[in-house]
């Protein structure tokens, strides 16, 4: 087998995380490989974010489908990683193409080839969870992936998922035409965030004309009349006709197939990488000093494969998180205020804890919020639509969540996310003065009513 040359540091995933953690190690001295069997940058300029936003765009500006997807097609780089990979060169990184799966401690196999490393960090994302019904394996169908990249306009189009991809997908596509039904087993949108959240968005779907099926679950998919298309059965007795099947119900992280189980790893099909406080996995049983090999160096994680940064950003933010360990600076990942956003429109934003999470700790919660109708700037846009709502912990005297529906929410919010991270005290945010005629203003009445009840 051919053998190559130590690397400080082996990156296993190109995507968001693993690409910037393998630039700013290589930019700060340490020899380093990124391992990557497709595009390197990971799904999010070029299946994901990128695109995704890119067309929501193009549906708020009335262009044509034709054009949205030239324009998607540029902004992603017509899926081509060239420049990506020569810029990581000049950085000093190597890219290794390929598929990669560690050996032993301090090797990692790549394509026929060996490497040795020190410290070892995994970033491989996750995948898109197919849902057990019968039937769907030989419908037409596609995944986010497919969506997003190819040129086809689909006349029927049914969206399993309400989370935030399917409802951003059945926008997307109900701007530009297609007849478009969502199906959500739960009986609303978004059922990770407030309720109001998912309310509000459901309405602006109906108004473009999404068929919205919220409490109905899908039993049986078979192909459509002469092979074309599909058929889908609901629970309730509904029979739905579609040119393609959108799968936005979720995804798991990829750790099959790694070789994580030869360091002490233990490793369960679509079950994320446990990590500590520093981004470190946990090995051997609960506890990764215990019954697992010695390594040469650290192991460590960032991105969806962890199961805690599901979005681009927390997962750039894991990635600076372990970059910094491994560089001997200890850092710990706080994630009281990463942001959650939905870009639809109007967007939705929450960050911190939602009022069920905060029920589920036993937190003694108040609540405010403010119509965005009352806004001089909802005047000034023509479009009322949306809402705010802060939540705070009467023990602490601080923001632990907040949550909005709106235009530009993931915007005017941002002030929030700081708050919360700071822990910044009601009394000092009632003082903010906020520029006019902005969203911005909403947030003043609830933090007002919060601070009064204290």
């Amino acid at each position: 087998m051919e053998r190559n040359h130590h690397y400080d540091v082996v990156v296993l995933g190109g995507g968001t995380a693993g690409g910037l953690v393998a630039t700013e190690l290589a930019q700060s001295g340490r020899d380093v490989a990124l391992v990557e069997n497709h595009l390197v940058g990971g799904a999010s300029p070029y299946f994901a974010c990128v695109p995704s936003k890119s067309l929501l765009l193009s549906a708020r500006r009335g262009e044509t489908w034709e054009l949205a997807v030239a324009r998607r097609d540029e902004v992603t780089g017509r899926l081509d990683d060239d420049r990506v990979v020569a810029r990581m060169a000049e950085d000093g990184v190597t890219v290794l193409r390929g598929w990669g799966r560690v050996t032993r401690p301090g090797t990692i196999e790549v394509d026929g080839a060996e490497h040795d490393y020190t410290d070892l960090v995994v970033s491989t994302g996750s995948e898109p969870v197919v849902p057990p019904v019968p039937g769907l394996a030989d419908a037409p169908v596609w995944t986010s992936d497919e969506a997003l990249t190819v040129p086809d306009l689909p006349r029927r189009l049914v969206v399993l998922g309400g989370g935030p991809v399917g409802c951003e997908m059945a926008q997307v596509y109900a701007a530009f035409g297609s007849q478009v039904t969502l199906i959500e087993p739960a009986g609303r949108l978004l059922t990770a965030e407030a309720a109001f959240t998912g309310e509000i968005l459901a309405d602006a779907l109906r108004r473009i004309g999404v068929d919205l099926r919220l409490g109905a679950e899908v039993v049986r998919v078979a192909r459509g009349d002469g092979g074309a298309g599909a058929r889908l059965w609901l629970a309730d007795g509904a029979v739905l006709a579609a040119d393609r099947i959108l799968l936005a119900s979720g995804r798991r992280p990829r750790v099959e197939g790694l070789g994580l189980e030869n360091l002490g790893v233990a490793v369960a099909p679509g079950r994320p990488l446990a990590v500590d406080e520093t981004c470190a996995v946990v090995r051997g049983d609960g506890d990764r000093e215990a019954d697992a090999p010695d390594l040469p160096g650290g192991l460590w994680a960032a991105g969806d494969v962890t199961g805690v940064a599901r979005t681009t950003h927390a997962a750039r933010y894991q990635a600076r998180v372990v970059v910094s360990n491994v560089l001997g600076k200890r850092r710990e990942a706080d994630y009281r205020a990463v942001p959650r956003v939905v870009h639809t429109t109007p967007a939705v934003y929450a960050v911190g804890l939602s009022p069920a999470q905060a029920e589920e700790r036993g937190m003694e919660l108040l609540t405010a919020g403010y119509d965005l109708a009352a806004t001089a700037r909802a005047a000034v846009e023509a479009d009322d639509r949306g809402r705010v709502e802060l939540y705070a912990d009467r023990s602490r005297g601080s923001l632990i969540g907040a949550a909005a529906v709106g235009l530009y929410a993931e915007e005017w919010m941002s002030e929030i996310a700081l708050a919360i991270r700071a822990q910044t005290p009601l009394g000092l945010l009632t003082d903010v003065v906020h520029a006019f005629p902005t969203f911005g203003e909403a947030l003043e009445a609830p933090l007002r009513e919060l601070a009064g009840l204290l």
